[in-house]
């Protein structure tokens, strides 16, 4: 029934409806309305409506209330309250009105007065001032407590609320989307409860209203009916209070039933469901609970004096209560002993499912258990804030969007230790002191300082561990110094880079792919399927992010790729065209100053590489004898130090035939080395050689 109901409503109230359309013209209209009650006078008959629509209104915002499962569910309801309360003080002073100039206002009013006290004034006083005292005392006390609590300790607990989505994000737990409408719930209640607190105030007043104008009414009245209209004292008070409580009664039990909803709504906490499936599920559960009752129950009604009756007849009810609990329980004990047997059999006859195990996560961080507080937000663990600002600065720098990174503590390795992972198998490793700072010599340093002899794990340089009284020092002395966690964080953002290309698969590549053809689908669509497909992309991908080129940039690799791949599918030919195409880029990311310091090739060496290309429908290599590859290396090394004494990266500049070749000799003896053509450097970069490698 729920979806046809859901569905009715839609049509009815939908964007497309009538009232959806004019609700906000409407709810003004309403308001001056209300206003203009408070001072044109009103028909008895329009009054009567009125009052009835108060009284409606108060008991639809009750069954509403029930049937919400939390309090956003019906997040307007401080705005309704402030409404509400404006309407019935309205009504208030338009019976008044009329109570005071005719005597009269109204069937309802007038049967407050005779029928609902019998025309007992004194009655219908006191149920008056019983009712302003449960609703003033003890409901609105309470909710305006309860929303004021509520509202500090939801506003206290959003920083713990907001790291919590944060951490449950970066460990992939949830979407971006999901933490996005997590976030927007956090901020609602904080905006619920917080109006909740201060309409609360609203009928804390209304109360103490109603009573200022019910003696009012009755001083005026008796004032009126005596000098004005020529009744007696008895006559006059009897007509004025009868109906001033009449007016009185009609205003609070609409003002009790909406008290009793801001009650319900600010209570609602922890709940799953609405009120009336939460009070079936949380106390009729336990058959011994309505046992003992029985049996308590049953002792009041054999005791002299104790009407016995009453105590009995509930005294059965609780044992009929308790006696279908305990059915349902061995009811429900058999189905799961059945279902037991069943799974049991099942798994007798199953082979093991094992699928779950093959999962690899793309990478883990795996900790030690001294370096939990580094993860834990609760003792001032910041690393998963960090590790987002790696996945960004990863995506700024290469294009390169890092998956999840999976953060697991292992009591099998040494308690401050790290290891860093790859699909599975360890990277990197590294250990780290918490209570200590790392100390690093950036070749300034002009007096040591004492401390436990370390590398530093990113780059591999001698480094020390330093208590933190010693901090200031170090700084002073020309030490560059850092905290634990930041040793880990760049550490892994090195590892990250320099395993960019293997963390490149198929699917992210498909992932940037869609991500362009949002802007450009055009190129895309031209692109694939018909000239590449996506595996031969991600190799060319995959060949600029092992050099540490960024990706960022897929327009322009996807439009040299569409101009160059009818003529080769060779994707290490056409990485090197892509490459020409971010000239731009590769100059500005190694030329200082505008000027590229860097040792080049003999020509001969180069006439001699490119003669020995062979080239096969896999690939090409370079076909060179192991005493000339070792005169090649050796070379290498003797001029690559008058670049780095100097400060400089180490790179080589060649032609662009050989660049690719002479890459492929020397990546594995010559890690970390640049080699660039003549055709990724702009023409207005001064090319200052140090140095030509010959052999």
């Amino acid at each position: 029934m729920a979806a046809p109901q859901a569905a009715a409503a839609s049509n009815a109230f939908g964007k497309g409806s009538f009232i959806q359309k004019y609700s906000d013209v409407m709810i003004a209209v309403a308001i001056i309305v209300i206003v203009v009650m408070m001072i044109i006078p009103l028909p008895t008959l329009l009054l009567d409506m009125l009052i009835c629509l108060n009284i409606t209104i108060a008991l639809l915002l009750v069954m509403a209330v029930i049937y919400n499962k939390e309090a956003l569910d019906l997040s307007i309801f401080p705005s309704l309250l402030l409404v509400t309360t404006l309407f019935r003080l309205a009504l208030n002073i338009s019976s008044t009105r009329l109570i005071l100039l005719d005597g009269y206002a109204g069937e309802v009013i007038t049967a407050f007065g005779n029928f609902v006290v019998g025309g007992n004034p004194v009655v219908g006083f006191i149920m008056f001032v019983i009712l302003v005292a449960v609703n003033f005392i003890v409901i609105t006390k309470g909710s305006e407590r309860v929303a004021e609590v509520s509202a500090r300790f939801t506003l206290d607990a959003m920083p713990g609320k907001q790291m919590s989505i944060d951490a449950d994000l970066n460990q992939g737990a949830i979407t971006d989307a999901e933490a996005k409408i997590r976030r927007e719930k956090i901020q609602h209640e904080s905006d619920f409860f917080g109006a909740m607190d201060g309409a609360s105030k609203f009928v804390k007043g209304d109360a103490i209203a109603a009573i200022l104008i019910m003696f009012i009414n009755i001083a005026g009245g008796f004032i009126i009916g005596m000098m004005q209209r020529n009744l007696e004292a008895v006559q006059a008070l009897q007509t004025y209070t009868l109906l001033t409580v009449g007016e009185g009664l009609v205003s609070q039990i609409p003002a009790l039933l909406i008290s009793t909803a801001t009650g319900l709504i600010v209570t609602r906490a922890g709940a799953e469901g609405n009120i009336g499936s939460d009070l079936v599920n949380q106390l009729v559960r336990n058959d011994r609970i309505y046992f003992i009752l029985c049996g308590v129950l049953l002792f009041f009604a054999i005791i002299p004096g104790l009407p016995g009756i009453p105590f009995t007849v509930l005294s059965l009810f609780c044992f009929f209560i308790g006696r279908l609990l305990r059915q349902g329980v061995e009811v429900k004990t058999e189905t799961q002993k059945e279902a037991k047997k069943v799974q049991e059999k099942k798994k007798a006859t199953t082979p093991e499912n094992i699928v779950s195990l093959l999962q690899v996560d793309p990478m883990e961080l795996e900790i030690g258990y001294s370096l939990i507080p580094l993860v834990d937000t609760g003792q001032g663990g910041d690393l998963l804030d960090r590790i987002v600002m790696i996945r960004r600065q990863c995506a700024l720098e290469l294009g390169l969007v890092v998956p999840t990174i999976r953060i697991r503590d292992n009591i099998q390795i040494k308690p401050n230790a790290y290891i860093i992972k790859l699909k599975g198998i360890e990277i990197a490793k590294g250990e780290l002191m918490l209570d200590h700072y790392l100390a690093m010599n950036s070749g300034t340093v002009f007096e040591e300082v004492p401390g436990i002899e370390t590398t530093e794990p990113a780059f591999g340089l001698p480094a020390l561990w330093i208590p933190e009284n010693e901090r200031e020092q170090a700084e002073l002395n020309g030490y560059t110094v850092v905290d634990a966690v930041s040793v880990l964080a760049t550490h892994l953002t090195e590892v990250i880079k320099q395993h960019a290309d293997e963390i490149l698969g198929r699917q992210e590549t498909q992932n940037l792919i869609d991500n362009l053809k949002k802007t450009n689908q055009s190129l895309v669509d031209e692109v694939v399927p018909d000239l590449m497909n996506v595996g031969e992309i991600q190799k060319v991908l995959s060949n600029l992010l092992r050099e540490r080129i960024s990706i960022r940039d897929m327009a322009t690799i996807l439009e040299v790729l569409a101009d160059y791949s009818r003529a080769t599918k060779d994707t290490e030919i056409l990485t090197e065209y892509v490459r020409h195409a971010m000239a731009r880029q590769i100059t500005q990311q190694n030329v200082q100053n505008g000027t590229l310091p860097c040792i080049t090739l003999d020509p001969a060496l180069e006439n001699r590489i490119a003669g020995g290309v062979q080239r096969t429908d896999h690939g090409s290599y370079v076909s060179l004898d192991p005493d000339s590859l070792q005169k090649l290396i050796t070379a290498l090394n003797t001029e690559l130090p008058k670049l780095t004494n100097m400060g400089y990266q180490p790179i080589v500049l060649t032609s662009p035939a050989v660049r690719l070749y002479f890459r492929k000799l020397v990546e594995r003896s010559v890690p970390g080395l640049i080699v660039l053509s003549h055709a990724e450097i702009e023409q207005s970069v001064e090319i200052q050689i140090l140095g030509v490698v010959k052999i």
